[in-house]
């Protein structure tokens, strides 16, 4: 008696989808299609719909805002230190040069917010780009140690010197006309940096960045002037920091020397590394977690440097490669019965 033959075998959705790089697919059905856009669909409509799922609870609205500050911080944190190579701790001083820039824009020459947030950005990013030049040819904890020392300077320069209101900062900021422009301003930017970014890197400049990362001599060797790529993704990643620190201004209504404070150095750090890092949208998961755990824990002081302690010790012997690199790995192991 002869069975059936069942010419039929498993094979993983995303064989035969992928081709030559990351970037470039070749579809045939419906249900590729799918494969593809589901993730990317439920990450930009989660996002979208937060503040809206959110309004029956207007402080956690508000929490909103500031995980998307977290968030851009975090992003230009993972950008520089898993493409560039460069490990920055400086993401206060970011914040702190986008904030001042925004805040004297507003209040001593009056410039809107629409003038004062990209223009805070842009002067923010060539001052930084300026600043950290010297710094360049240092890597790894050289580089790291250099960028965590211009946020304290920055702050006891102020103080001492007594400019830019001191420590009083710089009262009478205008803030945005209402929370929803406040949310989706901050909510569409991340969009648009977070897949702008994932474009960026697979292209040639791309390339050259995770050369410079990965042997930055041999790219010397070719005839690349690397300090041009490394001026530059200082710029990408300060440019991130200060546009969260121009939107922070006009969140408080005020510039201060506590947005130099370590929380915008370490919490991005903490962020990526539960996220996931080189993955981009990793940091912005671990923003989602940790920011939140954050504000539940504000009651309690200081120790909640000790739960950060606790999640990334768990996450770095438990899950070393992040939640997003996890749930990608799993996500393409998915697979549909195929005719032989």
């Amino acid at each position: 008696m002869f069975t059936e033959r069942h010419d039929r075998r498993k094979e993983r959705l995303d064989r035969g989808i992928k081709v030559r790089t990351d970037g470039v697919y070749a579809l045939s059905s419906w249900l590729e299609i799918s494969y593809l856009i589901l993730p990317r669909l439920l990450f930009i409509l989660g996002l979208l719909l937060l503040p809206i799922i959110l309004i029956p609870f207007p402080y956690w609205q508000k929490v909103v805002s500031i995980i998307c500050i977290y968030a851009l911080l975090a992003i230009g944190f993972d950008f520089l230190a898993n493409y560039v190579g460069l490990v920055s701790l400086g993401g206060g001083f970011y914040i702190g040069v986008g904030a001042y820039i925004a805040g004297l824009l507003n209040t001593k020459f009056g410039l809107p917010i629409i003038v004062t947030i990209p223009t805070a950005t842009v002067m923010g990013a060539c001052l930084c780009t300026f600043l950290f030049l010297p710094c360049l040819p240092l890597r790894g904890v050289y580089f790291a140690i250099v960028s965590l020392m211009y946020p304290l300077l920055a702050a006891r320069i102020i103080e001492a010197l007594d400019i830019f209101g001191g420590t009083d900062g710089l009262l009478g900021v205008d803030g945005f006309s209402t929370p929803w422009l406040e949310y989706y301003v901050l909510l569409i930017s991340l969009l648009v940096i977070v897949f702008g970014l994932r474009r960026l890197v697979t292209e040639d400049v791309g390339l050259v960045f995770r050369g410079v990362k990965d042997n930055d001599q041999a790219v010397k060797a070719s005839g690349i002037n690397i300090t041009t790529y490394k001026a530059l993704g200082v710029f990408i990643a300060s440019a991130l920091g200060c546009l969260a620190g121009a939107c922070l201004t006009h969140i408080y209504m005020w510039a201060g020397i506590s947005q130099f404070a370590l929380d915008f150095s370490i919490i991005p750090i903490a962020a990526t590394v539960v996220g996931g890092g080189g993955t981009l949208i990793g940091p912005v998961v671990g923003c989602l977690i940790l920011v939140p755990i954050s504000e539940l824990l504000r009651d309690f002081g200081t120790l909640r440097i000790a739960v950060y302690a606790l999640i990334l010790t768990g996450f770095i012997v438990f899950k070393s490669e992040g939640l997003m690199n996890y749930a990608t790995r799993k996500y393409e192991q998915f697979e549909r019965w195929v005719e032989i």
